[in-house]
């Protein structure tokens, strides 16, 4: 774990040594900086510690200068940073603190403080990480549908609406699917809906192990989904939608009844079609090709033609 990681940035190789033998003596992993520049240089890694001692005075860039640059950071995991100073009037703290240093302490330090001061460090990134995986649950929650496991409605539409922006500035196609099971009321019907429920995770799984690592799939609701195909024209995406409606077409393991073989309608449309980069408009044109598989017999692709839907088999 990064929490279990010290760095120790000081220019003089005798006490960063003494520190060292301190720190991994308490179970800490310890990499070392000799100046500046070297621990900044450290501390922009991916892996980088984010429990950290700095010595205020250090050849290219002093412990205070280091504070500032990683505070004017958001993208990477919070460091905790322990200041070492051999000042320790008042206004030297308030300059370490208003830096960003989390904690400060005089040379020559006492060890069990350092240990102390370094468990309240840990203790606080353990935290910051349960904060962290919490807010991630919410966000999960907040944009997946909780019993497929795709992305819900707004999720999907809101990677949609991202997807068309790409188009517009790339000018890379886009092609939107929406699918339903077909006779899923009377799947419920004759089966319970906890059945029912069951089969929806079933198709939706077959449906993601069949789509590329950046293709999306969502529920829009009840038993029908929406895939949005980035970089994807009419008849790439047809091919595909075609390959995901091969891979759902089998007997139903939710069911228990090898005779009922699970099948969809699906209907496609594209920026191609000259439909544009109207998202209600795409939405609109997938869904009047479903529409049409579903009149056709189901358990077909239909694709959409600006006069009328064609059938992709």
């Amino acid at each position: 774990m990064l929490i279990d990681k010290v760095l120790i940035a000081e220019d003089d190789a005798n006490f960063s040594d003494a520190l060292e033998t301190m720190i991994k003596a308490w179970g800490y992993e310890v990499v070392t900086a000799s100046n500046g520049m070297e621990a900044w240089k450290i501390l922009q890694q991916s892996n980088s510690p984010q429990l950290t001692i700095l010595d205020w005075l250090m050849p290219g860039m002093d412990g205070v200068e280091i504070c500032r640059r990683l505070r004017s950071r958001s993208e990477k995991a919070y460091t905790y940073v322990i200041l070492l100073s051999i000042q320790d009037q008042v206004e030297h703290i308030t300059e370490a603190l208003h830096a960003g240093a989390d904690d400060f302490l005089t040379k020559p330090i006492i060890p069990s403080e350092l240990e102390a001061r370094l468990l309240v460090g840990r203790r606080i990134l353990a935290m910051q990480s349960q904060l962290i995986a919490a807010r991630e649950a919410l966000r999960l929650q907040a944009t997946r549908d909780p019993l497929t496991l795709a992305w819900n409605r707004d999720g999907i539409l809101d990677i949609l609406h991202r997807e068309v922006s790409r188009s517009a500035r790339s000018g890379a196609p886009i092609s939107v699917v929406m699918l339903d099971v077909d006779n899923f009321k009377h799947t419920n019907d004759t089966y319970g809906h906890l059945a029912g429920d069951a089969m929806l995770v079933e198709v939706a799984t077959r449906i993601k192990n069949s789509l590329r690592s950046y293709d999306a799939i969502g529920r829009y609701g009840g038993d029908e989904f929406l895939i949005v195909l980035p970089n994807c024209d009419a008849e790439a995406g047809a091919a595909l939608a075609e390959r995901i409606r091969q891979k759902v077409v089998r007997p139903s393991a939710a069911l228990l009844d090898d005779s009922f073989v699970t099948t969809i309608s699906m209907g496609l449309a594209t920026t191609t079609m000259g439909i544009g980069l109207k998202v209600k408009d795409l939405i609109g044109a997938a869904d009047s090709a479903l529409i049409s598989a579903k009149k056709m017999g189901r358990d077909r692709v239909q694709v959409y033609e600006a006069l009328s839907p064609v059938s992709a088999n």
